[in-house]
């Protein structure tokens, strides 16, 4: 098996969402962005699939080690051989990659964050900086399209927390800021034992407008001249997007279960904002 046969297993397994976006790209560019989808699932893994936390630091210890090789020219991994290729092209840094290792080990460090600014510094690290290094791999001519990455990495970001509270309160983590349950009055343990209630539902429904405040944001700070080539983030906006719609439909029943839309809608929102350009994407989350 070669390194991009490697990487192209890792995201089809994985069944997610960026998976359908890439479908759309030329060759060169899918590889490449195949190949960082599978180094960031390697991590997330490490992570969560890890039973002793000190030996979850030092595999991602080994994977900073990797990166080093990797920008030294001799990669190890399949993963890092894929991406290696790729680097000058894409504007892949050593940094960007660095930091995605930095918001894996927060999740080894903490299980709660106090307030919104520092649940945003956690999502900087595991979806923002991966948007910059997505749109470099896509393509643009102004820079300010890293601002309209980073914040569609946190638009994404937000919906998996929100996507995921059950799963992860099962982990023993609860990404909601503290000073929201307390706003709202939900206890940690309300959460923790997956239990329903209509102070549950408020303090959801903020965090899904707030989400969706972030793809609005998003969608604002994109240029023009850079909607064509950014298209396969725009297809996951639009998945993403009707994922908040299909958590608001169930009433927040996310603590049970994990809400998912079916792998053909998912293709079928791909398929069309790649055809339109996203014109109605624009028109359903810029309003």
């Amino acid at each position: 098996m070669t390194p991009d046969q490697y990487c192209q297993e890792k995201a089809a397994q994985s069944g997610s969402s960026f998976y359908y976006s890439f479908l759309f790209l030329p060759p060169e560019r899918r590889r490449a962005i195949t190949a960082l989808y599978a180094l960031c699932r390697q991590l997330d893994d490490t992570v969560d699939e890890a039973s002793d936390a000190s030996v979850a630091r030092l595999k991602l210890a080994w994977w900073r080690t990797e990166i080093e090789r990797l920008f030294d020219g001799k990669p190890e991994h399949p993963v890092t051989r894929a991406l290696a290729p790729h680097l000058v092209a894409c504007g892949i840094t050593r940094d960007r990659l660095l930091e995605i290792v930095d918001g894996m080990e927060m999740d080894l460090d903490q299980t709660r964050y106090l307030d919104y600014p520092a649940l945003q510094r956690y999502c900087r690290r595991a979806a923002g900086v991966v948007g910059e290094l997505s749109a470099g791999i896509f393509g643009y001519a102004d820079a300010r399209t890293l601002d309209y990455a980073d914040r569609l990495g946190l638009a994404f970001q937000l919906t998996n927390i929100i996507r995921d509270v059950g799963d992860d309160a099962r982990k023993g983590r609860i990404y909601l800021p503290v000073n929201e349950l307390q706003q709202f009055d939900v206890k940690a343990a309300d959460i923790l034992n997956g239990r329903y209630s209509d102070n549950f539902s408020a303090l959801m429904r903020f965090q899904c407008e707030r989400a969706r405040r972030a793809y609005r944001e998003a969608l604002a700070l994109l240029p023009p001249e850079d909607r064509r080539p950014q298209r396969p983030g725009l297809m996951m906006a639009a998945i993403y997007h009707a994922l908040l719609d299909e958590i608001e439909r169930s009433g927040y029943q996310v603590l049970h279960q994990r809400i998912s839309l079916t792998p053909l809608r998912k293709f079928w929102l791909a398929w069309k904002t790649y055809v339109t350009g996203g014109r109605a994407l624009w028109r359903q989350i810029g309003s």
